[in-house]
């Protein structure tokens, strides 16, 4: 597999797609890969259109083609036939709902596992995992079930934060984090934080960014990775 999972689109002063645009024409163009499929299911107060024009702008001034999901008469067909496809943020239940009505889950998962590279951030790097279980998203709509792809047997929470804002009475993400892992022992979590990602190529897997990921794991202590430690158990399934 080929899978550029990113932890969010936009650093604060950033333009749109700014700090990972070199990570994605590298990963795209060492597939030879020319054109993509976006999948814009994510976008909730604005439209699919205006989503696709967003990206098209930014892949433009790398030389790759933008074709959405949402325009096509066969999603599933177009799936089949994409050079790579693209996943974007926004609200992980809205898009898990929309790829489970479009019967778009099972044909990325074939195509990925098969060796199609795919690139997701945020919402898009969720759905690579068993579940959405640990998206920071409202629920506003139900999908059909939690699950989502499984390329990875791990779970990731974009824009990990350790703060906790003063006058803030509420669960920090990390205790959150450890709700998840004592409801779902056997399953790993990676907080991923911003101007960060994961780039998987088959059996290996390295962070890029030059903050550290922190990993929790049941009846563990959490800890902390950064970029050119060794994080191939992450891989390892249960």
């Amino acid at each position: 597999m080929k899978l550029l999972l990113i932890s969010n689109s936009t650093n604060a002063g950033e333009a749109y797609l700014e700090y990972p645009k070199t990570e994605i024409d590298r990963f795209l163009k060492a597939a030879a890969v020319k054109r993509v499929l976006f999948v814009p299911y994510a976008a909730v107060t604005f439209s699919f259109d205006a989503y696709l024009e967003k990206v098209r702008n930014r892949f433009g001034e790398l030389g790759i083609a933008v074709d959405s999901v949402h325009l096509q008469a066969d999603p599933v067909r177009a799936v089949q036939e994409a050079e790579a496809v693209v996943v974007g943020g926004g609200n992980t239940f809205h898009l898990v709902r929309k790829m489970q009505e479009n019967g778009l889950m099972e044909p990325i998962r074939c195509r990925v596992t098969a060796g199609m590279p795919y690139v997701g951030w945020s919402a898009g790097s969720n759905v690579a995992c068993p579940t959405l279980c640990t998206t920071n998203d409202m629920p506003i709509v139900q999908p059909l079930s939690f699950e989502t792809l499984s390329l990875i047997p791990f779970q990731i929470n974009p824009h990990y934060l350790d703060a906790h804002p003063d006058g803030h009475a509420g669960e920090t993400r990390e205790q959150r984090i450890e709700e998840f892992i004592a409801a779902n022992r056997e399953v790993t979590v990676a907080g991923l934080r911003e101007g960060c990602m994961l780039e998987v190529s088959d059996s290996t897997i390295r962070l890029i960014g030059s903050r550290p990921m922190r990993v929790f794991r049941y009846g563990k202590a959490p800890q902390e990775y950064r970029a050119g430690d060794d994080i191939g158990f992450l891989l390892q399934r249960p």
